[in-house]
């Protein structure tokens, strides 16, 4: 009787064991899967990672023009290579971003739309509104199939708002969730002076930013590939839908406004207009003067599309008085 009593406990004391055992193993499995995937996780963004532009004062030396001669009241001027500020002119004061939100609408959208050769269909919401604003439009149409990359072309040459909210649409259900994305994405950048308040940058007295914060959105986007060969494209024919067998041509509005006109001893490589009554005359552009590339943000110079298009006035300017490196 003794013996089966012992020779019980052995048996419960080995299942223990070996259940204990399993336990521990179940443990180090988990421990080992998790620091694993972490690893690679960390890896993932850091790979995938853009690193964020943090702009220093360098020395104006370097710019022969006085800010008081630019036509525009807010400009900045930023090597790009290492995001030296060589020129500004009340880049801090709060501005109406007009079209330059879109800029901000194009990286959002790369970054959080997985296929860009994805197929978007543009609903009669898509455009309510948008005519009764005045809005640029791309030349879209209601029930039109459209490739996102399309629309992203359509968002920045032509300045297309109806492109804005069908990609808003796709990503984000609404436009009003799109924006969340956009000031998360402006709070990400340390754009600590913006505000956005839709997708296309109509008018609103609470979507606003400064030149300065402007130039950080710029700066970063400018390391995607993607963001860069929009940007820096002069014109962009679309694949056929089935409102357009043809496709539609775009062409960049400020390539339009420069009329062949261009930097001595540079070239302007790309840019973004802007305007309404409230914001003025905008333009965030790129230029490459001798071996270094810049940006030049402006914002709120008088005129209209009819009149002297003085933001390209500036920019000229401005990329003529660099000293050459």
């Amino acid at each position: 009787m003794a013996r089966k009593v012992k020779r019980k406990k052995s048996k419960t004391r080995i299942l223990l064991s070996f259940l204990l055992m399993v336990v521990i193993a179940v443990f180090a499995c988990k421990y080992i899967i998790t620091s694993v995937a972490q690893h690679l996780f960390e890896k993932y963004v850091e790979d995938r990672t853009t690193s964020v532009p943090s702009l220093e004062i360098g020395h104006d030396s370097a710019v022969a023009i006085s800010p008081d001669r630019l036509n525009s009241p807010h400009a900045i001027l930023i090597r790009l290579k290492d995001h030296t500020i060589l020129m500004q002119k009340n880049s801090e004061e709060k501005i109406y971003p007009a079209s330059l939100t879109k800029m901000m609408t194009t990286i959002v959208v790369i970054e959080n739309l997985p296929d860009l050769k994805e197929e978007i269909k543009l609903s009669n919401s898509t455009f309510q509104g948008l005519y009764q604003a005045d809005a640029s439009m791309a030349g879209f149409q209601p029930g039109e199939q459209v490739r996102a990359i399309d629309l992203l072309y359509g968002a920045m040459l032509p300045s297309g708002a109806e492109c804005c909210i069908g990609l808003a649409d796709q990503i984000a259900v609404s436009e009003q969730n799109f924006v969340k994305l956009m000031n998360q994405k402006a709070a990400d950048l340390g754009m600590d002076n913006t505000h956005f308040e839709n997708a296309t940058g109509l008018h609103n007295v609470n979507h606003y930013t400064t030149v300065k914060d402007l130039a950080i959105l710029l700066s970063y986007a400018m390391q995607n590939d993607t963001f860069r060969e929009i940007f820096t494209s002069s014109r962009h024919s679309t694949q056929p839908t089935n409102k357009h067998p043809g496709g539609i041509t775009f062409y960049n509005t400020m390539f339009e406004d420069l009329n062949h006109q261009n930097i001595t001893g540079g070239e302007m490589l790309g840019g973004k207009t802007g305007y309404t009554d409230e914001a003025g005359l905008c333009l965030a552009s790129l230029a490459k003067v001798g071996k270094q590339e810049y940006i030049l943000i402006s914002a709120g110079a008088e005129g209209n599309h009819k009149s002297e298009q003085y933001n390209i006035t500036d920019a000229l300017a401005v990329y003529n008085s660099i000293r050459k490196e």
